[in-house]
């Protein structure tokens, strides 16, 4: 129950407890002889009420709780700069392993204009095959990428909180477009050796904002099965999917995506709670597939020349808009101050009948979260949701500071944004966490999440060790 709730209760006990010091030795008599002559209908009364507590208890939402989470720090000999990065290019380029368009390669500056432009830092990670010279795309590769993250994440959250995998009911991984068989979920249940009656599922295909959706499925699962830890598990893989073509809005992924990954254990056990970080409060999924613009707006298919690569139509800005205004709509109610929901409101009833040409009202939903956790997909995405949400470069910080150290790690992006906020302190008790995410589908998928406590990073936070340079200027005018 919520302390406003509880607060509710308070007169009504003060009413009770001033009306029973009032009462006689006659009245207690009265009410003695009531009890005797309706012994059968006072009976059946508290039995229903008792009944009624019961179902109430049994049915109602368990409470998940954020016990810890990890995020993949790759070894330092993965770390590229913008000048090596093109560099490896240009050999590329000129062993043949990646077709020349002509005298003047204009995809050369193409992608040298989008990396400098991207906000990538100097020092984010591309895996061990990429590295290589011819590169190394294969299937062991890409095993090998995405093991050694999925892996080292899990590994350190199981050691900061000393949960045996035994313990472990449930589990959900996430990787778009890297499916192999055995499923990714599978080398964890062989790795830890988890029981047999295991949960486990593998999403695939969805985008950037599957992380959202692994901790929705995740928390849905925890309502059924009582007393047990669920474990998140959020990656993409980079090796394979490296796009070796000339087709422009191909190869923007390979200037943003980069190696990275998240381990969450979630947990419904009441004891948990006076260890765990967070609460989770809402999850909010808006999918709108439906619509043919939506579903075609980032597709992975082949090019012109049979090359395989992910596709992004120039709808992409609006059908993003479009469904982030729609997961804010959803989300709003359920968030913001009652001020803000009667402004909103009245805008929109203003529009509908009065006049059209009066602007959407943007709630101001800083007075409903401290901290915010935007996908790290590019420059662009962030700048759009700080000036449609208005927000400060403080709220953004974490998004910005994400995207320059670790580039576009998809959907375990939101996580290293956390822990960034963790690592510089800023986590109070109380503090509320807005983490929204945008992918491929096309989906807008929120998480809400309040702090426990006043929350210090964990063991091998993924900032540690740079933590002293940030943040840092970044130049947003390019």
């Amino acid at each position: 129950m919520y302390p406003p709730m509880k607060l509710c209760f308070i007169p009504i006990i003060a009413i009770i407890a001033m009306k029973a010091s009032r009462l006689s030795t006659q009245d207690l008599q009265i009410f003695y002889l009531y009890l005797e002559k309706n012994f059968t209908s006072v009976t059946m009364f508290s039995i229903s009420l008792i009944l009624g507590w019961i179902l109430y208890i049994m049915n109602r939402p368990k409470p998940v709780y954020l016990v810890d989470f990890s995020c993949y720090l790759p070894p330092s000999h993965l770390k590229v700069s913008v000048k090596k990065i093109m560099s490896h290019v240009r050999v590329i380029r000129e062993q043949g392993m990646w077709a020349k368009t002509g005298e003047h390669d204009y995809l050369m500056d193409f992608v040298e204009k989008i990396l400098e432009r991207s906000g990538l830092g100097q020092e984010t990670y591309i895996p061990e095959g990429l590295h290589c010279l011819p590169l190394e795309q294969t299937m062991a590769g890409s095993r090998k990428e995405t093991t050694d993250v999925i892996l080292g994440a899990v590994d350190n959250v199981l050691r900061n909180t000393g949960v045996s995998p035994s313990e472990i009911g449930i589990l959900v991984v996430n990787s778009s477009t890297f499916n192999p068989t055995p499923s990714l979920a599978t080398i964890i249940v062989n790795k830890y050796k988890l029981r047999d009656n295991i949960k486990s599922l593998n999403l695939g295909g969805m985008g950037c904002s599957a992380g959202v959706i692994a901790i929705d499925v995740a928390k849905s699962l925890l309502q059924v099965h009582r007393n047990t830890y669920a474990l998140v598990v959020s990656t993409e893989n980079i090796t394979q999917n490296l796009y070796l073509g000339n087709n422009k809005s191909m190869l923007v992924t390979n200037c943003l995506f980069r190696v990275g990954g998240a381990a969450v254990l979630l947990s419904n056990i009441s004891k948990d709670r006076k260890r765990a970080k967070y609460k989770l409060v809402h999850t909010v999924r808006v999918h709108t597939g439906s619509d043919d613009r939506s579903y075609g707006c980032a597709t992975q298919e082949d090019d012109e020349d049979g090359l395989v690569g992910v596709s992004l139509s120039k709808d992409l800005p609006m059908v993003a808009a479009r469904t982030l205004k729609i997961n804010i709509a959803t989300l709003g109610p359920l968030v913001l101050p009652i001020r803000e929901k009667l402004r909103f409101f009245v805008t929109f009833v203003r529009k509908k009948f009065f006049n059209p040409k009066i602007k959407h009202y943007m709630p101001d939903f800083k007075l409903a979260f401290e901290h915010f956790c935007i996908h790290a997909g590019g420059r662009a995405l962030i700048d759009e949701l700080e000036k449609n949400l208005h927000l400060s470069p403080l709220h953004v910080e974490a998004s910005r500071m994400t995207l320059h150290r670790f580039g576009n790690t998809s959907s375990s992006s939101i996580w290293y944004e956390l822990a960034y906020t963790e690592a510089k302190g800023r986590m109070k008790k109380g503090d509320r966490i807005w983490q929204i995410a945008l992918g491929s589908g096309f989906k807008c998928n929120s998480s809400v999440w309040v702090a426990l406590r006043n929350v210090k990073p964990s063991t091998n936070n993924p900032w540690e060790d740079c933590l002293h340079k940030y943040p840092v200027e970044i130049d947003i005018s390019l």
